[in-house]
Protein backbone atom coordinates (compact mmCIF):
# COMPACT_ATOMS: atom_id res chain seq x y z
CA UNK A 1 0.00 0.00 0.00
CA UNK A 2 1.40 3.14 -1.22
CA UNK A 3 2.42 5.47 2.12
CA UNK A 4 -0.53 8.08 1.92
CA UNK A 5 -2.86 5.58 2.26
CA UNK A 6 -0.91 3.68 4.95
CA UNK A 7 -0.44 6.64 6.59
CA UNK A 8 -4.33 7.22 7.37
CA UNK A 9 -4.76 3.73 8.66
CA UNK A 10 -2.93 4.70 11.57
CA UNK A 11 -6.06 5.74 13.61
CA UNK A 12 -7.12 3.11 15.79
CA UNK A 13 -10.65 1.53 14.26
CA UNK A 14 -10.08 2.61 10.88
CA UNK A 15 -9.27 -0.71 9.42
CA UNK A 16 -11.95 -2.51 10.74
CA UNK A 17 -14.82 0.22 9.61
CA UNK A 18 -13.28 0.44 6.23
CA UNK A 19 -13.59 -3.43 5.93
CA UNK A 20 -17.37 -3.19 7.05
CA UNK A 21 -17.98 -0.83 4.85
CA UNK A 22 -16.83 -2.94 2.00
CA UNK A 23 -19.05 -5.58 3.28
CA UNK A 24 -21.89 -3.51 3.79
CA UNK A 25 -21.18 -2.02 0.24
CA UNK A 26 -21.80 -5.22 -1.84
CA UNK A 27 -25.44 -4.61 -2.66
CA UNK A 28 -24.78 -1.83 -4.44
CA UNK A 29 -23.13 -3.56 -7.50
CA UNK A 30 -25.04 -6.99 -6.45
CA UNK A 31 -28.47 -6.24 -5.86
CA UNK A 32 -30.03 -4.37 -8.77
CA UNK A 33 -27.64 -6.40 -11.68
CA UNK A 34 -28.33 -9.73 -9.37
CA UNK A 35 -32.43 -9.09 -10.04
CA UNK A 36 -31.62 -8.52 -13.49
CA UNK A 37 -30.07 -11.75 -14.25
CA UNK A 38 -32.67 -13.57 -11.67
CA UNK A 39 -35.83 -11.84 -13.67
CA UNK A 40 -34.23 -12.60 -17.08
CA UNK A 41 -33.57 -16.08 -16.26
CA UNK A 42 -36.93 -16.89 -14.83
CA UNK A 43 -39.11 -15.40 -17.05
CA UNK A 44 -36.89 -14.09 -20.18
CA UNK A 45 -38.56 -10.35 -19.46
CA UNK A 46 -35.85 -8.15 -19.88
CA UNK A 47 -38.44 -4.81 -19.80
CA UNK A 48 -39.88 -6.49 -16.16
CA UNK A 49 -36.10 -6.65 -14.89
CA UNK A 50 -34.89 -3.31 -15.44
CA UNK A 51 -38.08 -2.01 -13.99
CA UNK A 52 -37.77 -4.07 -10.96
CA UNK A 53 -34.41 -2.95 -10.51
CA UNK A 54 -35.36 0.53 -11.16
CA UNK A 55 -37.87 0.51 -8.73
CA UNK A 56 -35.61 -1.06 -6.11
CA UNK A 57 -33.16 2.25 -7.16
CA UNK A 58 -36.23 4.60 -6.50
CA UNK A 59 -37.34 3.44 -3.37
CA UNK A 60 -33.56 3.65 -2.20
CA UNK A 61 -33.65 7.15 -3.47
CA UNK A 62 -36.25 8.03 -1.71
CA UNK A 63 -35.62 6.41 1.61
CA UNK A 64 -31.91 6.57 1.66
CA UNK A 65 -31.70 10.45 2.44
CA UNK A 66 -34.07 10.50 5.00
CA UNK A 67 -32.24 7.12 6.79
CA UNK A 68 -29.10 9.42 7.03
CA UNK A 69 -31.15 12.57 8.48
CA UNK A 70 -31.71 10.50 11.12
CA UNK A 71 -28.63 9.20 11.62
CA UNK A 72 -27.36 12.72 11.84
CA UNK A 73 -29.31 13.09 14.75
CA UNK A 74 -29.44 10.19 16.39
CA UNK A 75 -26.69 8.08 15.64
CA UNK A 76 -25.37 5.18 13.12
CA UNK A 77 -26.12 2.39 15.47
CA UNK A 78 -29.63 3.50 16.67
CA UNK A 79 -31.23 3.75 12.57
CA UNK A 80 -28.65 1.48 10.63
CA UNK A 81 -30.03 -1.56 12.44
CA UNK A 82 -33.52 -1.72 12.58
CA UNK A 83 -33.41 -0.13 8.49
CA UNK A 84 -31.38 -3.38 7.30
CA UNK A 85 -33.67 -5.48 9.25
CA UNK A 86 -37.11 -4.43 7.20
CA UNK A 87 -34.35 -4.19 4.19
CA UNK A 88 -33.60 -7.38 4.49
CA UNK A 89 -37.23 -8.71 5.36
CA UNK A 90 -38.45 -7.27 1.81
CA UNK A 91 -35.40 -8.83 -0.28
CA UNK A 92 -36.61 -12.18 1.15
CA UNK A 93 -39.94 -11.76 0.19
CA UNK A 94 -39.03 -10.17 -3.32
CA UNK A 95 -36.85 -13.80 -4.22
CA UNK A 96 -39.65 -15.95 -2.30
CA UNK A 97 -42.27 -14.29 -4.83
CA UNK A 98 -39.93 -14.67 -7.88
CA UNK A 99 -39.27 -18.31 -7.52
CA UNK A 100 -42.91 -18.97 -6.48
CA UNK A 101 -44.26 -17.15 -9.92
CA UNK A 102 -46.32 -15.21 -7.94
CA UNK A 103 -48.03 -11.98 -9.47
CA UNK A 104 -45.41 -9.23 -10.65
CA UNK A 105 -47.13 -6.58 -8.25
CA UNK A 106 -46.01 -8.57 -5.74
CA UNK A 107 -42.24 -7.89 -7.29
CA UNK A 108 -42.51 -4.58 -7.32
CA UNK A 109 -44.42 -4.17 -3.90
CA UNK A 110 -41.28 -5.89 -2.23
CA UNK A 111 -38.74 -4.15 -4.25
CA UNK A 112 -40.19 -0.82 -3.21
CA UNK A 113 -39.66 -2.10 0.32
CA UNK A 114 -36.18 -3.19 -0.06
CA UNK A 115 -34.94 0.06 -0.93
CA UNK A 116 -35.03 0.72 3.03
CA UNK A 117 -31.21 0.14 2.67
CA UNK A 118 -28.72 2.23 4.37
CA UNK A 119 -26.31 3.85 2.39
CA UNK A 120 -23.34 2.20 3.84
CA UNK A 121 -20.69 4.46 1.69
CA UNK A 122 -21.74 7.53 3.43
CA UNK A 123 -21.66 6.17 6.87
CA UNK A 124 -18.19 5.01 6.35
CA UNK A 125 -17.03 8.57 4.67
CA UNK A 126 -18.40 10.49 7.80
CA UNK A 127 -16.76 8.51 10.23
CA UNK A 128 -13.20 9.46 7.93
CA UNK A 129 -14.81 13.31 7.89
CA UNK A 130 -14.71 13.15 11.69
CA UNK A 131 -11.53 11.67 12.27
CA UNK A 132 -9.82 13.60 9.60
CA UNK A 133 -11.29 17.30 9.93
CA UNK A 134 -8.92 20.10 9.73
CA UNK A 135 -6.48 17.61 7.46
CA UNK A 136 -7.82 18.22 3.85
CA UNK A 137 -4.76 16.24 2.77
CA UNK A 138 -5.53 12.85 4.78
CA UNK A 139 -9.12 13.31 4.19
CA UNK A 140 -8.66 13.41 0.12
CA UNK A 141 -6.96 10.27 0.63
CA UNK A 142 -9.59 9.01 2.29
CA UNK A 143 -11.98 9.67 0.01
CA UNK A 144 -9.71 8.23 -2.71
CA UNK A 145 -9.40 5.02 -0.88
CA UNK A 146 -13.08 4.74 -0.25
CA UNK A 147 -13.39 5.19 -3.70
CA UNK A 148 -11.29 2.24 -4.44
CA UNK A 149 -13.13 0.05 -2.19
CA UNK A 150 -16.36 1.41 -4.02
CA UNK A 151 -14.70 0.47 -7.32
CA UNK A 152 -13.79 -3.03 -5.30
CA UNK A 153 -17.29 -3.88 -4.77
CA UNK A 154 -17.69 -3.58 -8.31
CA UNK A 155 -15.02 -5.69 -9.61
CA UNK A 156 -16.29 -8.49 -7.28
CA UNK A 157 -20.46 -7.90 -6.81
CA UNK A 158 -21.22 -8.39 -10.53
CA UNK A 159 -18.73 -11.78 -10.76
CA UNK A 160 -19.94 -12.95 -7.94
CA UNK A 161 -23.84 -11.96 -8.44
CA UNK A 162 -24.21 -13.23 -12.41
CA UNK A 163 -21.69 -15.76 -11.70
CA UNK A 164 -24.09 -17.33 -8.62
CA UNK A 165 -27.15 -16.86 -10.21
CA UNK A 166 -25.99 -17.96 -13.69
CA UNK A 167 -24.18 -21.70 -12.34
CA UNK A 168 -26.35 -22.03 -8.89
CA UNK A 169 -30.32 -21.01 -9.30
CA UNK A 170 -31.21 -17.49 -10.46
CA UNK A 171 -32.26 -16.60 -6.81
CA UNK A 172 -28.19 -16.88 -5.41
CA UNK A 173 -26.61 -13.47 -6.48
CA UNK A 174 -29.82 -11.15 -4.58
CA UNK A 175 -29.50 -13.99 -1.68
CA UNK A 176 -26.02 -13.09 -1.15
CA UNK A 177 -26.05 -9.65 -1.17
CA UNK A 178 -28.32 -9.29 1.46
CA UNK A 179 -26.26 -11.78 3.54
CA UNK A 180 -23.25 -9.17 2.72
CA UNK A 181 -25.27 -6.29 3.82
CA UNK A 182 -26.06 -7.59 7.21
CA UNK A 183 -22.58 -8.56 8.07
CA UNK A 184 -21.35 -5.13 6.67
CA UNK A 185 -24.04 -3.08 8.67
CA UNK A 186 -23.99 -5.15 11.69
CA UNK A 187 -20.40 -5.21 12.48
CA UNK A 188 -19.92 -1.51 11.28
CA UNK A 189 -22.43 -0.65 14.19
CA UNK A 190 -20.50 -2.60 16.73
CA UNK A 191 -17.91 0.15 16.55
CA UNK A 192 -18.85 2.57 18.59
CA UNK A 193 -15.33 4.27 19.25
CA UNK A 194 -15.80 5.88 15.44
CA UNK A 195 -18.83 6.84 15.22
CA UNK A 196 -19.53 10.49 14.72
CA UNK A 197 -21.36 11.63 17.62
CA UNK A 198 -25.15 13.04 17.23
CA UNK A 199 -24.91 16.70 16.86
CA UNK A 200 -27.80 18.28 19.58
CA UNK A 201 -31.01 20.07 18.92
CA UNK A 202 -29.27 23.24 19.30
CA UNK A 203 -26.19 22.72 16.52
CA UNK A 204 -28.50 21.16 13.90
CA UNK A 205 -28.87 23.56 10.36
CA UNK A 206 -32.56 23.78 9.75
CA UNK A 207 -34.35 22.17 6.70
CA UNK A 208 -32.38 19.81 4.55
CA UNK A 209 -29.18 19.92 3.41
CA UNK A 210 -30.65 19.75 -0.27
CA UNK A 211 -31.43 23.51 -0.01
CA UNK A 212 -28.29 24.16 -0.74
CA UNK A 213 -27.82 25.08 -4.43
CA UNK A 214 -24.51 23.71 -4.79
CA UNK A 215 -25.72 20.37 -3.43
CA UNK A 216 -28.34 20.40 -6.09
CA UNK A 217 -26.15 20.86 -9.23
CA UNK A 218 -24.26 17.76 -7.29
CA UNK A 219 -27.22 15.98 -7.21
CA UNK A 220 -29.32 16.62 -10.74
CA UNK A 221 -25.64 16.00 -12.27
CA UNK A 222 -25.20 12.24 -10.89
CA UNK A 223 -28.83 11.33 -12.17
CA UNK A 224 -27.87 11.68 -15.39
CA UNK A 225 -24.73 9.78 -14.39
CA UNK A 226 -26.60 7.13 -12.38
CA UNK A 227 -28.37 6.32 -15.74
CA UNK A 228 -25.23 5.78 -17.17
CA UNK A 229 -24.22 3.16 -14.94
CA UNK A 230 -27.83 1.50 -14.69
CA UNK A 231 -27.83 1.35 -18.75
CA UNK A 232 -24.31 -0.53 -19.18
CA UNK A 233 -25.29 -2.90 -16.60
CA UNK A 234 -28.15 -3.87 -18.58
CA UNK A 235 -27.26 -3.38 -21.88
CA UNK A 236 -23.69 -5.16 -21.33
CA UNK A 237 -26.12 -8.29 -19.68
CA UNK A 238 -27.96 -8.81 -22.53
CA UNK A 239 -25.51 -7.93 -25.32
CA UNK A 240 -22.97 -10.96 -23.93
CA UNK A 241 -26.46 -12.97 -23.85
CA UNK A 242 -26.66 -11.99 -27.76
CA UNK A 243 -23.47 -13.08 -28.39
CA UNK A 244 -23.49 -16.43 -26.41
CA UNK A 245 -21.83 -15.73 -23.45
CA UNK A 246 -23.78 -14.24 -20.69
CA UNK A 247 -21.60 -15.12 -18.00
CA UNK A 248 -19.24 -13.42 -19.15
CA UNK A 249 -21.22 -9.98 -18.73
CA UNK A 250 -19.21 -10.24 -15.63
CA UNK A 251 -16.04 -9.75 -16.31
CA UNK A 252 -16.56 -7.27 -18.38
CA UNK A 253 -18.69 -5.25 -16.10
CA UNK A 254 -15.57 -5.99 -13.59
CA UNK A 255 -12.90 -4.41 -16.23
CA UNK A 256 -14.94 -1.53 -15.93
CA UNK A 257 -14.89 -1.04 -12.17
CA UNK A 258 -11.11 -2.24 -12.64
CA UNK A 259 -10.32 1.07 -14.82
CA UNK A 260 -12.02 3.47 -12.45
CA UNK A 261 -10.20 1.75 -9.37
CA UNK A 262 -7.27 2.56 -10.80
CA UNK A 263 -7.68 6.01 -11.89
CA UNK A 264 -8.87 5.97 -7.68
CA UNK A 265 -5.55 4.55 -6.59
CA UNK A 266 -3.56 7.01 -8.56
CA UNK A 267 -6.01 10.08 -7.44
CA UNK A 268 -5.64 9.54 -4.27
CA UNK A 269 -1.55 10.20 -4.66
CA UNK A 270 -2.20 13.40 -5.59
CA UNK A 271 -2.73 16.71 -4.30
CA UNK A 272 -3.87 19.08 -7.35
CA UNK A 273 -3.73 22.87 -6.89
CA UNK A 274 -6.81 24.54 -8.28
CA UNK A 275 -10.85 24.39 -7.23
CA UNK A 276 -11.73 21.22 -6.99
CA UNK A 277 -15.25 21.97 -8.66
CA UNK A 278 -12.99 22.88 -12.10
CA UNK A 279 -11.73 19.12 -11.86
CA UNK A 280 -15.33 17.90 -11.16
CA UNK A 281 -16.46 19.58 -14.81
CA UNK A 282 -13.26 17.95 -16.49
CA UNK A 283 -14.51 14.49 -14.89
CA UNK A 284 -18.25 14.30 -15.82
CA UNK A 285 -16.94 15.99 -19.00
CA UNK A 286 -14.56 13.15 -19.56
CA UNK A 287 -17.43 10.70 -18.55
CA UNK A 288 -19.78 11.84 -21.38
CA UNK A 289 -17.07 11.55 -24.15
CA UNK A 290 -15.98 7.98 -22.79
CA UNK A 291 -19.28 6.61 -24.00
CA UNK A 292 -18.61 7.13 -27.73
CA UNK A 293 -16.10 3.89 -27.64
CA UNK A 294 -19.17 1.67 -26.41
CA UNK A 295 -21.54 2.14 -29.04
CA UNK A 296 -18.89 2.25 -31.23
CA UNK A 297 -17.25 -1.39 -30.12
CA UNK A 298 -20.99 -2.65 -29.81
CA UNK A 299 -22.39 -1.53 -33.36
CA UNK A 300 -19.66 -2.11 -35.31
CA UNK A 301 -17.32 -4.96 -33.70
CA UNK A 302 -19.65 -7.06 -31.67
CA UNK A 303 -16.86 -8.45 -29.91
CA UNK A 304 -16.61 -8.69 -25.64
CA UNK A 305 -12.95 -8.12 -25.92
CA UNK A 306 -13.23 -4.57 -27.85
CA UNK A 307 -16.44 -3.52 -25.39
CA UNK A 308 -14.11 -4.36 -22.46
CA UNK A 309 -11.73 -2.42 -23.64
CA UNK A 310 -13.95 0.49 -23.11
CA UNK A 311 -15.52 0.11 -20.68
CA UNK A 312 -12.10 -0.21 -18.93
CA UNK A 313 -10.86 3.48 -20.81
CA UNK A 314 -14.36 4.42 -19.59
CA UNK A 315 -13.60 3.94 -16.01
CA UNK A 316 -10.77 5.81 -15.80
CA UNK A 317 -12.92 8.83 -15.17
CA UNK A 318 -15.14 7.35 -12.59
CA UNK A 319 -13.11 7.67 -9.22
CA UNK A 320 -11.81 11.02 -9.69
CA UNK A 321 -14.89 12.15 -10.35
CA UNK A 322 -16.63 11.25 -7.28
CA UNK A 323 -13.66 11.77 -5.11
CA UNK A 324 -14.25 15.25 -5.71
CA UNK A 325 -17.71 15.17 -5.65
CA UNK A 326 -17.50 13.93 -1.82
CA UNK A 327 -14.94 17.35 -1.50
CA UNK A 328 -17.68 19.67 -2.93
CA UNK A 329 -20.51 18.06 -0.82
CA UNK A 330 -18.20 19.07 2.13
CA UNK A 331 -17.91 22.37 1.01
CA UNK A 332 -21.89 23.32 0.24
CA UNK A 333 -23.35 21.69 3.64
CA UNK A 334 -23.29 22.11 7.34
CA UNK A 335 -21.37 19.78 9.07
CA UNK A 336 -24.61 18.37 11.10
CA UNK A 337 -25.82 17.58 7.83
CA UNK A 338 -22.28 15.91 5.89
CA UNK A 339 -23.95 12.26 6.02
CA UNK A 340 -27.36 13.49 4.88
CA UNK A 341 -25.40 15.51 2.16
CA UNK A 342 -23.56 12.47 1.04
CA UNK A 343 -26.38 10.28 0.74
CA UNK A 344 -28.14 12.76 -1.68
CA UNK A 345 -25.72 12.27 -4.19
CA UNK A 346 -26.15 8.74 -3.87
CA UNK A 347 -29.61 9.46 -4.05
CA UNK A 348 -28.91 10.70 -7.30
CA UNK A 349 -26.94 7.95 -8.74
CA UNK A 350 -29.77 5.32 -7.01
CA UNK A 351 -32.57 7.65 -9.35
CA UNK A 352 -30.65 7.89 -12.63
CA UNK A 353 -29.68 3.76 -12.04
CA UNK A 354 -33.41 3.58 -12.35
CA UNK A 355 -33.73 5.45 -14.27
CA UNK A 356 -31.07 3.95 -16.94
CA UNK A 357 -31.61 0.51 -16.01
CA UNK A 358 -35.46 1.11 -17.36
CA UNK A 359 -34.64 3.21 -20.04
CA UNK A 360 -32.05 0.54 -21.22
CA UNK A 361 -34.04 -2.55 -20.44
CA UNK A 362 -36.41 -1.09 -23.17
CA UNK A 363 -34.60 -0.12 -26.11
CA UNK A 364 -33.02 -3.58 -25.48
CA UNK A 365 -35.76 -5.59 -26.28
CA UNK A 366 -37.21 -3.14 -28.96
CA UNK A 367 -34.13 -2.84 -30.97
CA UNK A 368 -31.58 -5.22 -29.50
CA UNK A 369 -28.73 -4.81 -26.90
CA UNK A 370 -25.85 -3.27 -29.91
CA UNK A 371 -28.50 -0.30 -29.88
CA UNK A 372 -28.87 -0.21 -25.79
CA UNK A 373 -25.61 1.49 -25.60
CA UNK A 374 -27.34 4.65 -27.01
CA UNK A 375 -28.87 5.22 -23.54
CA UNK A 376 -25.38 5.73 -21.58
CA UNK A 377 -24.27 8.47 -24.52
CA UNK A 378 -27.62 10.24 -23.98
CA UNK A 379 -27.10 9.89 -20.35
CA UNK A 380 -23.26 11.12 -20.74
CA UNK A 381 -24.09 14.32 -22.52
CA UNK A 382 -26.98 14.85 -20.59
CA UNK A 383 -24.90 14.85 -17.39
CA UNK A 384 -21.83 17.48 -19.15
CA UNK A 385 -24.84 20.11 -19.96
CA UNK A 386 -26.85 19.91 -16.58
CA UNK A 387 -22.94 20.30 -14.81
CA UNK A 388 -21.73 22.93 -17.31
CA UNK A 389 -24.96 25.00 -16.58
CA UNK A 390 -24.67 24.59 -12.46
CA UNK A 391 -21.01 25.25 -12.49
CA UNK A 392 -21.55 28.90 -11.29
CA UNK A 393 -23.01 27.54 -8.04
CA UNK A 394 -19.78 24.91 -7.96
CA UNK A 395 -17.03 27.80 -7.77
CA UNK A 396 -15.60 29.40 -5.04
CA UNK A 397 -17.59 31.93 -3.39
CA UNK A 398 -15.47 34.81 -4.96
CA UNK A 399 -16.81 33.54 -8.18
CA UNK A 400 -20.64 33.02 -7.16
CA UNK A 401 -23.33 35.16 -7.42
CA UNK A 402 -23.42 36.53 -3.90
CA UNK A 403 -26.21 34.88 -1.39
CA UNK A 404 -26.61 35.30 2.19
CA UNK A 405 -26.42 32.34 4.46
CA UNK A 406 -29.22 30.73 6.11
CA UNK A 407 -30.63 31.27 9.32
CA UNK A 408 -29.41 28.20 11.55
CA UNK A 409 -26.07 27.39 10.01
CA UNK A 410 -23.79 26.33 11.86
CA UNK A 411 -19.82 28.52 12.94
CA UNK A 412 -17.09 27.72 10.30
CA UNK A 413 -14.58 25.08 10.97
CA UNK A 414 -10.88 25.95 11.16
CA UNK A 415 -9.72 24.22 8.43
CA UNK A 416 -11.74 26.43 5.16
CA UNK A 417 -11.63 29.97 4.91
CA UNK A 418 -14.58 31.52 6.73
CA UNK A 419 -16.15 33.43 3.67
CA UNK A 420 -16.20 29.66 2.05
CA UNK A 421 -18.20 28.02 4.95
CA UNK A 422 -20.49 30.71 5.07
CA UNK A 423 -21.48 29.79 1.44
CA UNK A 424 -21.38 25.77 2.26
CA UNK A 425 -23.89 26.02 5.07
CA UNK A 426 -25.85 28.74 3.78
CA UNK A 427 -28.67 26.73 2.14
CA UNK A 428 -28.71 24.21 5.32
Amino acid sequence: MPSPYRAIFGRPGTKSFSAAGLLGRMPLSMMGIGIVTMVSQLTGRYGLAGALSATLALSAAVLGPQISRLVDRHGQRRVLRPATLVSLGAVAGLLLSAQQRWPDWTLFAFAACAGCVPSVGSMVRARWAELYRGSPRELHTAYSWESIVDEMCFILGPILSIGLSTAWFPEAGPLLAGAFLAAGVFWLTAQRATEPVPHSPEQRAKGSALRSPGLRVLVGTFVATGAIFGAIDVVTVAFAQEEGHKAAASLVLAVYALGSCVAGAVFGLLHLAGPPSRRWLVGVAAMAVSMVPLQLAASFTGSLVLLAVALFLAGLSIAPTMVTTMALVEEHVPRTQLTEGMTWTSTGLAVGVALGSSAAGWVVDAAGAAHGYVVPLAAGVLAALVALAGYRWLRPRTARPPSSPTAGSIPAPAELPATERHDETRAG
